[in-house]
């Protein structure tokens, strides 16, 4: 769907600007796990770097809800209080289940991640006033991959983009036999992404593009 406003066009799929919709990079992976997408409203209004999205439409058993408080959240609520579903939240800390050596629960119910997306200091008020997800086990992951934002400043050099943590979940879960993504299935997933880290570094990179604010990092 595109529509127009007095400025420019925008494609509500990808919530990006038509100039650099991304959409046709898109391909679905179908998974056993479901994922939903807990985005700030500071990060729906990034039309131009948020990740979210492409997360989102990437997977066909995902959902994305827009807050910062959750906790009477009906849809979230049902998700949460259905007692077919294992329900955890990527979140580090001290306590979380290191995905890496310890499998998610295999007992015939559904296995259910939510991922906060949001800048660090965000999600640390999103989680704290969402009362219902505070109980949640919370699961994280050990890598050694650099973020592939380059145009846009990590807190810290382990930080990545929600597309690319819900990828090395993926891979993770493959892994335990969770999940059973194929290769090409895998290769495809970060296109958006990348696609879309070249279109904006290209943009930078031209010295006629006097719009472009954005710093690349390396």
């Amino acid at each position: 769907m595109i529509e127009e406003n007095n400025t420019r066009q925008t494609c509500y799929n990808c919530y990006r600007p038509v100039v650099s919709c991304m959409c046709k990079h898109i391909k679905q992976i179908d998974t056993n796990t479901q994922f939903i997408i807990l985005m700030h409203p500071k990060e729906f209004r990034k039309t131009k770097n948020g990740t979210g999205h492409f997360t989102h439409l990437s997977l066909k058993n995902s959902s994305i809800f827009i807050g910062i408080d959750f906790t009477n959240h009906d849809k979230i609520n049902n998700i949460l209080n259905n007692k077919n579903n294992n329900c955890y939240i990527l979140y580090p800390g001290e306590n979380t289940i290191k995905l890496n050596n310890t499998s998610l629960k295999e007992d015939n119910k559904n296995n259910v991640i939510f991922i906060i997306d949001s800048t660090w200091a965000c999600s640390v008020k999103m989680l704290r006033v969402s009362q219902n997800l505070h109980n949640l086990p919370r699961v994280s992951f050990v890598h050694d991959k650099l973020s592939q934002f380059k145009f846009k400043r990590q807190p810290n050099e382990y930080c990545l983009s929600t597309i690319e943590s819900t990828f090395c979940i993926l891979e993770i879960l493959n892994k335990h036999k969770l999940e059973d993504i194929k290769i090409e299935e895998f290769k495809n997933f970060l296109n958006p992404f990348n696609k879309m880290v070249d279109f904006q570094i290209e943009k930078i990179s031209n010295p006629n593009n006097k719009k472009i604010r954005y710093k690349t990092y390396k």
